[in-house]
């Protein structure tokens, strides 16, 4: 016969909480079954209130006896695993510190398969590439696409970004700084993630025979919009002085404009130092660091015009793609939030809905 249980207040309040927030329906089940008992109810009511059995009151009455509080979150489920955590760590560390040619395999990535093959070949252990898998999903590591980066770096970044800081923080009310750069726009969409119904793979209807055009624009640092959008078929020096001379006239109201943008070619060509030196001091260019995408705001915008207009898009015309992504642009505006300039930012505006 099991004794009566007497929790202590402490643990009174511990099985209370469990019992109203848990997030486990298992645990607060037993902690209501637990608090009854505790309270002197007989066993046919908590059978009638909580629709278990007799089996289930002693199993867990028995438990809590032993066990204490721990014990109310049960045993893992299923049968003990067949192997020891060791090969989970081992393959983890493979997959996570070296590469296949360091076994080599004339490969650039792992695979489950490679995996089990060398767990076979070097340690006589016979596992499949589903036991690889779940081994790989227990230490959270996934299957994702990589994001590239550049280990060059400009020696003389902290120089520049310490002068472009000057800039921006005493940056006089009848000057302003845009961040320019250039965009591709392909009729044929870049492929991404989407939804759809499981087992169903979308098509994406594509005109096969790509074509192209390119779009100039400057991301204005106090307001965040997007300034003179312009389009042309070739990314040349033509399009940045067209753009150049664009921000002249969309900024009248400033005496002073400060482009910043990255060291393009097409940065520094004829036609670009032709309006340069027609408008004098009034246009004065930055480059910012070498090898230093992330330094330059406008990316951004460029990646979320990829991944909500063009990145699957359905235009069968590029005149079509085109008009979607000037509308786009036309309501859009972006904070200037890069950890670079952060700290010198004058007047944020709201980020597009993602």
């Amino acid at each position: 016969m099991l004794s009566p249980i007497v929790l202590a207040d402490d643990d009174r309040i511990t099985l209370l909480e469990y019992y109203r927030a848990h997030s486990d329906p298992d645990v607060r089940l037993r902690a209501h079954l637990l608090l009854l008992l505790a309270d002197g109810h007989s066993w046919r009511l908590i059978m009638t209130v909580l629709f278990c059995s007799t089996r289930t009151i002693a199993r867990w009455q028995k438990r809590f006896q032993q066990g204490g509080m721990s014990a109310l979150f049960g045993q893992p489920r299923g049968p003990r695993p067949r192997y020891g955590h060791h090969w989970l760590t081992l393959v983890v560390h493979w997959f996570t510190e070296c590469t296949p040619q360091a076994f080599g395999f004339f490969r650039s990535r792992w695979t489950c398969g490679m995996a089990a093959l060398l767990l076979h070949e070097d340690h006589r252990l016979n596992v499949s590439e589903e036991t690889v898998r779940r081994w790989l999903h227990c230490a959270a590591i996934v299957w994702r696409r990589p994001r590239p980066v550049l280990r060059r770096q400009d020696p003389d970044h902290q120089e520049i970004m310490a002068n472009l800081r000057r800039l921006l923080r005493d940056l006089p009310e009848d000057e302003t700084v845009v961040f320019m750069d250039e965009v591709d726009i392909n009729l044929n969409p870049d492929i991404g993630l989407m939804w759809m119904p499981r087992g169903h793979q979308t098509e994406i209807v594509t005109p096969g025979d790509n074509q192209k055009n390119h779009l100039a624009g400057a991301l204005h640092w106090r307001t965040g919009a997007v300034l003179a959008p312009v389009l042309g078929p070739r990314r040349n020096g033509k399009l940045v002085a067209e753009h150049l001379e664009e921000l002249c006239r969309r900024l009248r109201r400033y005496r002073v404009i400060h482009v910043l943008w990255d060291n393009a070619k097409i940065h520094d060509c004829a036609l670009v130092n032709e309006v340069l030196a027609r408008h004098g001091k009034r246009l004065q260019v930055h480059g910012i660091p070498k090898y230093a995408p992330k330094c330059n705001p406008i990316e951004r915008v460029w990646w979320h015009l990829r991944e909500e207009i063009t990145r699957n898009h359905r235009c069968q015309t590029l005149e079509e793609l085109i008009a979607l992504v000037l509308g786009w642009l036309d309501g859009s505006s972006f904070w200037v939030e890069d950890s670079e300039y952060r700290d010198q930012a004058k007047t944020p505006v709201q980020s597009p809905a993602a």
